[in-house]
């Protein structure tokens, strides 16, 4: 990911924020896995899904909707700062908790939606893998407040 260079005051506290969104983001799942309470799977289980995607995994909710990939994020700054205000912007019109709509926002995002600020101005199929990886994390700065 390229550094961030802030050049004016306001800049300054957009890219303080957008850093400690992607510090916060990329410190939450610690070896790519998070904490659960969930009834761990058999050993036969959980080795074949260590041996399968030890990094780069992909996090789906139950919707199906990809929520977290474990890969460094690549955007530029301006990018992040597009998708991060695109997604807000969506967000405010909906109303409600933005938290509860990052996985209708992402869904909309990777069910073939027409390229935007909020991809980079590609479809989501387009992007690396990388750049879904910021795409996410600029989708859940929008949901915290950090754009």
């Amino acid at each position: 990911m390229r550094p961030y260079r802030c050049r004016s005051l306001s800049g300054a506290a957009a890219c303080v924020a957008g850093v400690a969104a992607v510090l916060t983001a990329c410190s939450s799942g610690v070896g790519g896995q998070s904490p659960s309470t969930t009834v761990a799977p058999s050993s036969s289980a959980a080795q074949s899904t260590q041996a399968a995607a030890p990094s780069g995994t992909v996090g789906m909710s139950p919707g199906g909707v990809t929520t977290r990939i474990d890969t460094p994020a690549e955007s530029t700054e301006e990018q992040y700062a597009q998708a991060c205000m695109a997604t807000k912007t969506w967000m405010d019109g909906k109303g409600g908790d933005p938290k509860a709509l990052v996985e209708p926002f992402l869904k909309q995002l990777q069910s073939n939606a027409a390229p935007g600020p909020a991809t980079f101005n590609s479809t989501w199929g387009q992007l690396s893998t990388a750049q879904q990886a910021a795409v996410i994390i600029a989708v859940k700065a929008a949901a915290d407040g950090g754009c």
